[in-house]
Order: structure tokens, then sequence, then C-alpha cells
């Protein structure tokens, strides 16, 4: 990863075979460690599989998978969850767990890629950034303006 943020600052530096990229184990563990910080990890997919059945192995098969161009995404659990304040129910996609793995690794990938040239500015769906952030920023630099009607 640290490599493929090096890379983003050159401007004149193009990214090949990022693809190979999917086939590193230990982006697959570092995957892993960010879903299973979340609440709702340990719930099964389409597959009936869950967090608690990863191993090095199953790494390995998908890994295999995408290598020989034979994977395939799993069709998403539809579930329906109440909202908050209402009796109205509204759908949720439970994708697979291995689906799950792979987006992750697809989106710290790409955060790597992409996070270093992106302007302070911007607060929107980046990492450690937020409207909060984005408030306490106009917070800190707006000036006074007059306006004469």
């Amino acid at each position: 990863m640290k490599s493929l943020e090096e890379q983003s600052c050159n401007k004149e530096y193009k990214y090949e075979r990022l693809y190979r990229n999917l086939y590193n184990p230990e982006f697959y563990l570092l995957a892993y460690n960010n879903i299973a910080k979340s609440q709702g990890s340990m719930t099964a997919g389409a597959d009936g599989l869950t967090l608690d059945d990863m191993s090095m192995a199953r790494i390995n098969k998908i890994i295999s998978s995408l290598k020989n161009h034979s994977y395939q995404p799993n069709p998403a659990r539809r579930e329906y969850i109440t909202k908050k304040n209402s009796d109205k129910k509204r759908p949720l996609g439970i994708p697979s767990t291995d689906d799950k793995l792979i987006q992750e690794v697809v989106r710290m990938i790409l955060e790597a890629m992409y996070e270093p040239t992106f302007s302070d500015k911007s607060h929107g769906f980046r990492p450690k950034r937020s409207c909060h952030t984005a408030l306490l920023s106009v917070k800190a630099n707006f000036q006074r303006c007059k306006v004469d009607y």
C-alpha cells in the first residue's frame, strides 16, 4: 500500500497491472481486520458464511479464483429492517463475506492511490473526515462578509 501511496504523488507515473494487488494475502488480512471492527461483520451473507469461518485457506481459495478468473460475486441477501421512529421498513443488501473482503481490498487499493492527491478542503466520504470536520473547517476559516441590500 505504501508503494501505491508514494507513486500517487508522481504525476508522470502510470499504474500498471493493478489487478495483481488482489493476489496479495497480506491485503486480505488487513481487510479482514478492517471489516471485523464493524458491528454487522458477523452477519452471514447469501452463502451462509461469516467472518468466523475466515482462514488462510479460504483467503488462498479467493485469490486462486481471482487468478484463474473463475471468481463470481454472490447475489446480496435482501433483508428489511425497521426505520428509526417509524413502522416502515427499508431494504438492506447483505453481501457474502468473500465479497465484503474483496470489496474492502479494492477500497484500500483505490484509497492508497487517490487519497494523497485529494484536496484538503474535500471532506465527503474520506477517512477521518466527515460533515463535522467540514463544519469545523468553515468555522475556523470563514471570514465575515457584509451584504448591502
